[in-house]
C-alpha cells in the first residue's frame, strides 16, 4: 500500500477497439507500474442493461480479456479477475444497499441519461438503480486509494465516497474513500469521423489483422471540404488527424502531415499512408500476442485464476472487517 492502490474494470462488451486502448487500456498499464494496480471484467455489471440477453457475455468476457493482456496489462504487478468469480463483491455490496438513500441513487447523472437513451430495455429494476452500489462494493472492497476517471465520470465516484463515509460514520473508520485520477484521453475518431463504436460499425478492433486495418482507413472519411486533391484541407476537422495525433511523431504532424494537407500539397491517400506506416507497427505486437493467446486458453484462465485468488485475499480481509464493524 505505499505506493498507493487503483482500482478499475471494464464491462464485458467484446472484442475492444483504439477507443478502449486509448481511453483505458494505456492508462491502465502506465498506472501497473506507479501502483498497486487491481484490474477486473465487470461481467455483474452487465446484467444491469442486458438481463435479458445473457448470452454473450461469456464470449464477450474472453474477448475481453484476451485484449487486455494483447495491450500489455502484466498480471504479474497487477491481478486481472472477473467480478462474478468473488462473492465478495456481491456481500459487500448488499450490506452498502442497507445504507445508501435512495436519493443518491436517483440523482446519478447516468441513471436518467440511459433510461433515455436505451428506450428499448426496461430499465426499471432494482440492479440499474442500484448498480451505483455496486459500483462502491467493487472499489471499497479493495480500500482502493484511487480509481482512473474521466472529468466526467467524477459525479459517478462521488457516490462511492459518499457511501464510504456514511459507513465510517456509521460504523469506524473502516473503509477507504477513494480520490478520482483524472485523466485526459485523446480522441479516438471511428472510420466514420463519430465516435468510435462497436454499435456505430466504425471501430478498429485489437484483434484486427493488418490488413484489416489497411483495409478500413483507406476509406476513412477526412475533412468533408475538401472534395478534389486540389483542394486545402484543415486538420483540425479531419478525423485521420485525429488519428495522427495518437500514431504520429509532432514532428512529422507539424512539419508535413498539417502544413501539406492545408496547402493541399499532400492529398488525403498519402496523408493515410503515413498513418499506416506509425499505426501498423504499433498495433502489430498486439495483434500477434493476442493471436497467440487465443491459442492457449489454459494459459488465460491459469492467468484469471491467479488474479482471483490475489483479489479474494484483499476482498475477504475488507469485508471481514466491515462485517466486523457491523457486529454480523
Amino acid at each position: 500500500m505505499s505506493r498507493g492502490r487503483v482500482l478499475s474494470g471494464m464491462r464485458p462488451t467484446g472484442r475492444l477497439h483504439l477507443g478502449h486502448l486509448f481511453g483505458a487500456l494505456d492508462n491502465w498499464i502506465r498506472l501497473q507500474e506507479e501502483y498497486d494496480s487491481y484490474f477486473f471484467v465487470a461481467d455483474w455489471h452487465a446484467l444491469t442493461t442486458e438481463y435479458a440477453e445473457t448470452k454473450g457475455i461469456r464470449e464477450n468476457t474472453r474477448e475481453m480479456v484476451l485484449d487486455m493482456l494483447a495491450a500489455g496489462i502484466d498480471t504479474s504487478k497487477a491481478p486481472l479477475f472477473l467480478q462474478s468469480r468473488l462473492h465478495e463483491h456481491a456481500e459487500l455490496h448488499l450490506l452498502l444497499s442497507m445504507i445508501t438513500p435512495v436519493p443518491w441513487l436517483e440523482r446519478n447523472p447516468t441513471y436518467k441519461d440511459q433510461q433515455q437513451e436505451l428506450t428499448t430495455k426496461d430499465l426499471s429494476t432494482y440492479g440499474f438503480l442500484g448498480y451505483p452500489v455496486l459500483m462502491a462494493s467493487d472499489i471499497l472492497i479493495y480500500k482502493a486509494n484511487y480509481v482512473p476517471v474521466g472529468i466526467d465520470q467524477v459525479p459517478h465516484l462521488e457516490v462511492t465516497r459518499e457511501i464510504a463515509r456514511r459507513f465510517n460514520h456509521l460504523y469506524g473508520e473502516v473503509l477507504v474513500v477513494p480520490e478520482a485520477l483524472l485523466t485526459e484521453f485523446p480522441k479516438v475518431p471511428g472510420t466514420d469521423g463519430r465516435k468510435m463504436s462497436k454499435s456505430y460499425g466504425n471501430a478498429i478492433y485489437l484483434a484486427d489483422s493488418p490488413e484489416q486495418v489497411t483495409a478500413k482507413v483507406k476509406p476513412m472519411v477526412t475533412d468533408p471540404a475538401r472534395v478534389r486533391r486540389s483542394d486545402p484541407g484543415n486538420p483540425d476537422v479531419c478525423p485521420v488527424f485525429d488519428l495522427h495525433k495518437i500514431f504520429t511523431p509532432k514532428e512529422e504532424r507539424d512539419a508535413i502531415i498539417d502544413p501539406g494537407c492545408r496547402t493541399a500539397g499532400i492529398g488525403c491517400l498519402d496523408c493515410k499512408g503515413v498513418l499506416l506506416k506509425h499505426m501498423l507497427p504499433a498495433l502489430q505486437p498486439i495483434y500477434e500476442r493476442r493471436r497467440e493467446l487465443a491459442t492457449r486458453p489454459d494459459i488465460v484462465q491459469e492467468i484469471l485464476e491467479d488474479g482471483c485468488f490475489r483479489a479474494k485475499k484483499v476482498a475477504g480481509e475488507t469485508l471481514a472487517e466491515a462485517k466486523e464493524a457491523m457486529q454480523i
